[in-house]
């Protein structure tokens, strides 16, 4: 099987949790798609990686990364990816809020200003999340080349109405989820 193969049966038998639950955008569902159960695994990590760099080779950034948590662990598996491949591709965080000490920074790692950078999140149902980490990262004078997702709930007409290209990597039905 491909490695996008692979990492969809992997999000399906791992990361689908059937159940009532409620999602940070305040809509209810009756699953959950639980991507950190696949980003932080050791055999599914290095899949996201390799999936998404396929899925945007063609977009020319050089650092990824997005709002923190659920966005880390993609970026570090695209980072180790890239590098896999003999690319240098630096990944970064962005805080909720800037750090009231230290270098009072909202974006950790490597400085993204006059880059070219990848904005990613593990799964997104209303674009909130990515939108934020976007203005925050153009708000560091980074050009922000487009928006990937491992797993999109939704989030594609709001980021593409900000301006932006948006690529999943799975779709709900992909996933025989819709």
């Amino acid at each position: 099987m491909s490695d996008r193969e692979n990492l969809r049966q992997l999000i399906k038998d791992l990361a689908v949790v059937h159940g009532r639950v409620v999602l940070s955008s305040g809509r209810e569902a009756d699953y959950y798609v639980d991507l950190r159960r696949i980003t932080l695994h050791h055999a599914a990590a290095p899949l996201v990686g390799r999936v998404l760099l396929d899925l945007t080779a063609d977009w020319g950034y050089d650092a990824v990364g997005g709002l923190t948590l659920g966005a880390d662990p993609v970026a570090t598996a695209v980072l180790h990816a890239a590098a896999g491949r003999g690319h240098g591709i630096d990944a970064f965080v962005v805080r909720k809020q800037g750090k009231a000490h230290g270098l009072q920074r909202r974006i950790e790692g490597p400085d993204v200003a006059g880059r070219r950078v990848l904005a990613v999140e593990d799964t997104s149902t209303t674009g909130g999340s990515v939108l934020d980490a976007v203005e925050a990262l153009r708000a560091e004078g980074a050009e922000v080349v487009g928006v990937a997702v491992v797993v999109d709930r939704g989030a594609g007409d709001a980021v593409r109405a900000a301006g932006l290209d948006y690529r999943a990597a799975y779709s709900l039905a992909d996933l025989d989820l819709a």
